[in-house]
């Protein structure tokens, strides 16, 4: 079957840390993660994946310093299989940067690479302690054991938690603000509403502020996006039969099924539908 090319929307968390321009914040929360002091952003090199395929994979962050290829995803759901998909990026983006010297692969002298370094930052709802450890075997059919074993960090950064990982990185402090202000105002009105009111909130001192304000329709657009993956995940797990339909308009969607033809086959309104089909755009496996 053939793979199909979608827009990949970034998450705001992405958006932040993992774009070229903003790497002195990249660094920074590479240091706070790793308790190191490095201060030249510029030896950062940006892997993240980009190769924006239905049916392939998009990674949040990923970059190189220090002989290490770190790898950060944020989570607002949490998700046991963090272990699997990042061991799928990580070596998707080992393969690349192997490519150049592959042949070397079958020499006798050993074919150094950076060291994978696996990290969640999860701001869900549920509660989960400061960090925690998520494991490949863990996933592994009962009663059997493997050769290859995957370790993921999840970090809670929820508004509260991980004081001494906050007072090294102002920006994921911040970016934690944003969240928590914007989850907090959406009880009280829409969420459109709720992340304007939030933005002209944000304090003068924040080191985000004027990236947020220069970039607030595409950061307005990424937690629209956010919130609606959220909302129909969650309708999801109430009612199981959602992810049958999921996959089923999923299929339909990589056939070329126009949207009117798919929406009537699965017997939904227009609203859900463009949610649904958001979310799946901008699936991660």
């Amino acid at each position: 079957m053939s793979q199909i090319t979608r827009e990949y929307k970034d998450r705001l968390f992405a958006f932040i840390f993992g774009r070229e321009e903003n790497k002195v914040w990249t660094l920074s929360l590479y240091n706070a993660v790793n308790g190191s002091h490095h201060t030249d952003a510029s030896a950062i090199e940006i892997t993240t994946i980009r190769e924006v395929l239905y049916l392939g994979m998009h990674n949040d962050v990923s970059f190189i310093i220090s002989n290490e290829l770190s790898l950060y995803e944020q989570q607002s759901t949490y998700n046991p299989n963090m272990p699997v998909r990042q061991f799928l990026y990580a070596s998707k983006l080992i393969e690349r940067y192997l490519e150049p010297m592959k042949r070397k692969l079958y020499w006798k002298t050993v074919v150094r690479i950076p060291a994978p370094k696996l990290v969640v930052f999860y701001n869900g709802m549920d509660q989960h302690p400061d960090e925690s450890i998520l494991k490949l075997s863990d996933a592994y059919f009962e009663g059997t054991k493997g050769d290859i074993e995957v370790t993921v960090r999840m970090l809670n950064i929820n508004v509260g938690r991980n004081k001494a990982l906050f007072d090294a990185c102002k920006p994921l402090q911040e970016y934690s603000w944003l969240v928590d202000k914007i989850r907090t105002y959406s009880r009280q009105m829409v969420v459109e509403e709720a992340i304007d009111k939030t933005i002209a909130e944000v304090p003068e001192n924040f080191v985000l502020k004027q990236f947020l304000l220069e970039h607030k329709a595409e950061v307005k657009g990424m937690i629209l996006t956010e919130y609606n993956e959220e909302e129909v995940m969650n309708g999801f797990k109430e009612e199981g039969k959602e992810a049958e339909k999921m996959a089923f308009i999923k299929n339909l969607l990589t056939l070329g099924v126009s949207d009117e033809i798919i929406q009537k086959a699965a017997e939904i309104d227009l609203n859900k539908f463009n949610r649904i089909k958001s979310v799946i755009q901008c699936e991660q496996p």
